[in-house]
């Protein structure tokens, strides 16, 4: 089970991306805008943050650059997921520190995915691993 921080000043879009998380089996913390995500990534060392782009204070990009470029939260992988679709947002994001990059509407499986792109495939709450004999 993995803590991943999700950053959305959205409500719905929170409370829809905390349910699919939390049914894969992981602890979700929250935040709904750019500089309460850096803080509490700061605070709380998750292991994986899913931020939006749009929001107030600071945007998704600039939360990003900050976890990414700060020595003590370098270590944790983003994945922006956000209504940005365009090859250049997504080039952006990853040029901002950013592992993943997900495009809203997404799919249970889409998110299920992307986390397991980063985390390894034992995070995708797919079948429980065989016990070690």
């Amino acid at each position: 089970m993995a803590r991943i921080l999700i950053v959305d000043d959205s409500p719905s879009q929170l409370a829809g991306i905390c349910r699919i998380v939390e049914k894969l089996g992981h602890q979700t913390l929250t935040a709904t805008d750019g500089e309460a995500g850096v803080d509490m990534a700061l605070q709380e060392l998750p292991d994986l943050v899913l931020m939006d782009v749009v929001m107030p204070n600071l945007n998704g990009f600039q939360a990003t650059r900050s976890i990414s470029r700060n020595e003590a939260t370098r270590h944790i992988p983003v994945i922006l997921v956000t209504t940005k679709n365009q090859e250049t947002d997504r080039v952006w994001g990853m040029r901002q520190g950013a592992r993943g990059y997900l495009t809203k509407p997404f799919s249970e499986k889409e998110l299920a995915e992307a986390i397991a792109g980063v985390l390894g495939p034992d995070a995708s709450g797919g079948a429980a691993r065989p016990a070690l004999g």
